[in-house]
């Protein structure tokens, strides 16, 4: 008896795929060298990625918080269920220690067709476990893979594509069309890929680097001089620095991580 599909929900931002040659695609982002250790796919919904993923990825694990979903999951894959991998939760509110079941502290891929209605908040948190995830995988709305992965001086360079690009590479891999979704979304997918960097520490305070990037972001149509001078002390000489003449969108990590060290030099205590 073929399974009851699940009804896809606006308020959790699901658009199925349909395809299960894009969904083969996906799978195969993840570079073997990854795929040794536990993955975690980020709502599964029906399951279509989820069967490519476990032909690959031998420790993987699902988290999903559409009760729906995890009734049909626990039928479609009932070894992963009686393995206790498949949890219900919700990917930004679940404690660190439990995203992956029995292992709090291992490294992990993440990966999925992500929910439209979180991907910005998903990859703020990503950047907070660059220290776990050394690859992440997976689709979102194709102007927002777009800007996830943009490189200095483009259009859609902003605050996630320089955090990101501390600790990862970024890469825009292909475009997926809406009609392969269910119900078809109003843009296109998008599949990127991001892979730890050879960066192992930062030479700058990492929280004063975050407000500096949004700073300079919030305000992007104007030079850093103007944009950063609230952060600044009133008698600062911005003519020192040949950065200030410039927009946020034309630099790049380097250029930020030197800022923020100047900033930490000259103003070792910033108000909140």
């Amino acid at each position: 008896m073929p399974l009851k599909r699940v009804r896809a929900k606006k308020a959790l931002g699901q658009h199925f795929l349909t395809d299960p040659l894009i969904a083969e695609r996906i799978a195969d982002t993840i570079p073997e060298c990854y795929r040794t250790i536990p993955v975690l796919e980020i709502g599964p919904g029906m399951g279509i990625l989820t069967q490519s993923l476990a032909e690959r990825c031998p420790d993987l694990y699902l988290l999903e918080i559409d009760p729906e979903s995890i009734d049909y999951l626990r039928v479609a894959f009932p070894s992963l269920y009686a393995e206790g991998r498949i949890v219900k939760g919700d990917i930004l509110r679940c404690p660190d220690a439990e995203l992956i079941p029995r292992k709090p502290d291992a490294p992990f891929v993440m990966t999925g067709n992500y929910p439209y209605n979180i991907s910005g908040r998903l990859f703020f948190k990503l950047y907070e476990w660059h220290h776990r995830v050394p690859c992440c995988t997976g689709m979102l709305q194709k102007e927002v893979a777009e800007r996830l992965t943009a490189a200095p001086g483009s259009r859609t360079y902003g605050i996630l594509s320089v955090l990101l690009r501390v600790w990862y590479n970024a890469e825009y891999l292909f475009t997926v069309d809406k009609s392969d979704f269910n119900p078809p979304p109003k843009v296109h997918g998008g599949v990127l890929r991001l892979t730890r960097n050879e960066r192992q520490t930062l030479e700058c305070d990492e929280a004063l680097l975050v407000r500096v990037v949004k700073t300079a972001f919030n305000q992007r149509r104007k030079t850093l001089r103007n944009a950063l001078r609230s952060l600044f002390p009133d008698d600062f000489d911005f003519s020192s620095e040949t950065l200030f003449p410039l927009r946020a969108e034309q630099l790049d990590v380097a250029d930020f991580i030197r800022l923020t060290s100047l900033l930490s030099a000259i103003t070792p205590t910033l108000p909140n």
